[in-house]
């Protein structure tokens, strides 16, 4: 049974709207919203709750097992269900791997989408069904890297959208740019254009001295001199020859203003100094790149920034991903999941504690999953027909599963999920239609999203 909107009669009404929302709903526009609601009733919020402020996506690179994770198959033949056993969590009913003792503990908050798949094999193509909800024009290719005319990131869809509305940030995404030969599809903006690329870190969380280049002011610049800076620069857009004119330049204008804009805003700087953290939050997120990342993305987004992408395990090289061909479970046991375990459990404690999760919606996926059958080199391969996504917070009700997979974790077995139906979700819970029309630099029309909100899962 596919996911289905919402009966028209949960759709809000006007006073209901305004007694929640308020005036602004967070920077929409409220009669767009109110025209919006009562043409499409998959609008309508389960949970009596204003859409979302923000989202954070945790990309696990290399496609993690979720037979060894989230979907375990205890009763399977030796050569399926593999090493791990599986415990208890706190929510009865629902079991993880051995290795995931402290997401164990927080399942109350997280809903798992047992269920997904598409059909791309490869690391590259299945990166954008993941990251941008779309199956990729080229197909199911190992080699195929972003252009002008890509489909845009979840993060630079929402940008769009939300372009209206002043911030000084509307997506970053950290700790580093990932590569697969090539860079890495679905981490810009692609046919938005790259006014909606996301401002993208570079720079290890981990390192004693950490900061973000691009908002650091040399010692000799004080505010008055940037200001001059600021005239000077917009004297060097002016004087730009004329074959420079045109897109480029506008591309060129849009950076300076986004970097003076960071360069000038306090409470963007302060979002980026993790130094202000105590020793002890963190050590519980781990002292480790993906732990302080996720740290990060709280940060960020308690001071404003609406829209965070974390990636784990970026490098080339096999034991730095979830990549697992050969040594699966030593992999995961050794170097994959303690990580995750720590810092993802942490994130939801923390965003819980500072009320942020309600209003916050987190999704934690890879490109695909794993073969049900272990190989012998003692791995998995790549496998998109049926992995595992983890969604929690905003307005998520947590302690549920939605979909199953088969006997041995190989095909859906009920409620199938595609990739477009958890962007719908997205931008369904951030308050636009995902029926909403964009479109590519050939002036294609393009819906922001093909699914249907999974609202169910919301209540």
């Amino acid at each position: 049974m596919r996911p289905s909107p919402l009966p028209s009669q949960h759709a809000f009404s006007r006073r209901r709207l305004m007694q929640i929302g308020g005036l602004g709903l967070w920077g929409l526009n409220l009669p767009a919203w109110l025209r919006a609601a009562e043409s499409n009733p998959s609008l309508a919020l389960a949970t009596g709750r204003p859409p979302i402020k923000a989202c954070i996506v945790v990309f696990f690179y290399g496609g993690p097992s979720h037979l060894d994770t989230w979907d375990m198959k205890p009763d399977a033949p030796a050569e399926v269900r593999g090493e791990f056993r599986s415990i208890d969590t706190v929510v009865p009913g629902i079991s993880v791997c051995e290795h995931l003792p402290r997401m164990a503990g927080v399942m109350d908050k997280v809903a798992l989408v047992r269920s997904l798949h598409h059909p791309m094999r490869n690391h590259n193509a299945a990166a954008v069904e993941a990251l941008c909800g779309r199956t990729p024009a080229g197909g199911d290719q190992e080699l195929l890297a972003d252009d002008a005319q890509a489909f845009p990131c979840y993060g630079s869809v929402w940008h769009y959208l939300d372009r209206a509305t002043p911030r000084d940030l509307h997506h970053v995404a950290l700790p580093h740019v990932m590569y697969n030969v090539v860079k890495l599809p679905g981490q810009i903006a692609g046919f938005l254009g790259p006014k909606y690329n996301p401002f993208h870190i570079e720079a290890d969380p981990t390192a004693a001295n950490f900061r973000v280049s691009e908002l650091s002011l040399p010692a000799s610049m004080n505010a008055a001199r940037l200001a001059d800076r600021k005239s000077l620069l917009d004297v060097v857009d002016r004087q730009l020859d004329a074959h420079r004119a045109g897109r480029e330049t506008a591309s060129l204008s849009t950076y300076y203003e986004r970097a003076l804009a960071l360069l000038e805003s306090p409470r963007v700087r302060q979002g980026f100094d993790l130094s202000q953290e105590s020793e002890q939050t963190r050590d519980r997120y781990g002292r480790h790149v993906l732990g302080q990342s996720l740290l990060l993305a709280r940060r960020l987004v308690e001071s404003g920034v609406p829209f965070v992408t974390v990636y784990d395990k970026v490098r080339n090289g096999q034991d730095v991903n979830w990549d697992s061909h050969a040594k699966n479970f030593e992999r995961h046991r050794e170097h994959l999941l303690p990580p995750a375990d720590e810092g993802l459990s942490a994130l939801l404690e923390d965003l819980s504690q500072r009320g942020l999760l309600d209003s916050t919606l987190v999704l934690a996926l890879g490109e695909f999953g794993r073969t049900p059958k272990i190989n012998t080199s003692g791995g998995r391969d790549h496998w998109p027909d049926c992995f595992t996504a983890l969604l929690a917070g905003g307005g998520v009700r947590g302690g549920q599963t939605y979909g199953t997979s088969d006997k041995i974790g190989a095909y859906p077995d009920l409620d199938p999920v595609t990739p477009g139906d958890l962007a719908a979700t997205l931008f369904w819970r951030f308050g636009f239609d995902p029926r909403t029309l964009v479109h590519d630099l050939s002036n294609r029309p393009f819906h922001v999203a093909e699914g249907q909100p999974l609202a169910s899962l919301f209540g």
